[in-house]
C-alpha cells in the first residue's frame, strides 16, 4: 500500500460520504451507551459527521494515520473471517483512537469502538451501503468510524464545562 496526498484525499471522501452508514451506527451506539450511563446523550446529524470528518483530515498528520486504517480495513479479507479477528479488531480500535484524538479519548474510542463492534453486522452494513456481503473489516471500519466520531463529538454531559479536575496556576 503507498499513501500519497492523493490517496488522503480520496480516504477523506470516502470516509464524508459513509456518513448515511456510520451516523445511524453513531447514534445508536449513543442510544446504548447512554441507556447503560442512565444519561441522555445528543444525537448527531450527517452534517455534523461531515464537518468533523473534514476538521480531521485538516491535520494532515492525523489524516494520512485515519486514511491508512481505513484504507486496510476497507480490503482486508480472511478467509473464513475468525482467524483475521484480531488484525481487524487491532486496525478498528486504532482508527478510533486516531479518529478521536488524544488521551482520554482515545482510550474511550479504544473501548467503544469494541462496544460497537459487537452490534454492527457485516451483511446489514454492505446491505445499506449497496455494496454486497463486503470484506471482513468492512464492519470494523463502520464500526470504528462511529466510535471514534462519537467520542470527540460533543453531546456528553460529562464533557460540558470546565473539569473539576483542572487546575489553574493562578491559584
Amino acid at each position: 500500500m503507498r499513501i500519497t496526498p492523493e490517496t488522503v484525499r480520496e480516504e477523506h471522501a470516502r470516509v464524508r460520504d459513509r456518513a448515511p452508514v456510520v451516523v445511524p451506527i453513531l447514534n445508536d451506539t449513543r442510544d446504548r451507551l447512554g441507556t447503560l450511563f442512565g444519561t441522555e446523550v445528543d444525537r448527531v446529524d450527517e452534517g455534523t459527521y461531515r464537518r468533523e470528518v473534514d476538521a480531521v483530515f485538516a491535520d494532515g498528520e492525523v489524516g494520512v494515520n485515519v486514511a491508512g486504517y481505513a484504507a486496510l480495513l476497507r480490503d482486508l479479507d480472511v478467509a473464513g473471517d475468525y482467524p483475521g479477528f484480531v488484525v481487524d479488531e487491532v486496525l478498528g480500535r486504532e482508527l478510533a483512537a486516531a479518529i478521536a484524538g488524544g488521551q482520554p479519548l482515545s482510550l474511550l474510542a479504544q473501548a467503544t469502538f469494541h462496544f460497537a463492534d459487537v452490534h454492527v453486522d457485516r451483511d446489514a452494513t454492505a446491505e445499506r451501503d449497496g455494496a454486497g456481503a463486503g470484506t471482513a473489516g468492512a464492519d470494523d471500519l463502520d464500526a470504528a468510524l462511529a466510535a471514534g466520531f462519537q467520542t470527540r463529538l460533543p453531546g456528553w454531559e460529562w464533557r460540558e464545562g470546565d473539569s473539576p479536575f483542572a487546575i489553574d496556576p493562578e491559584r
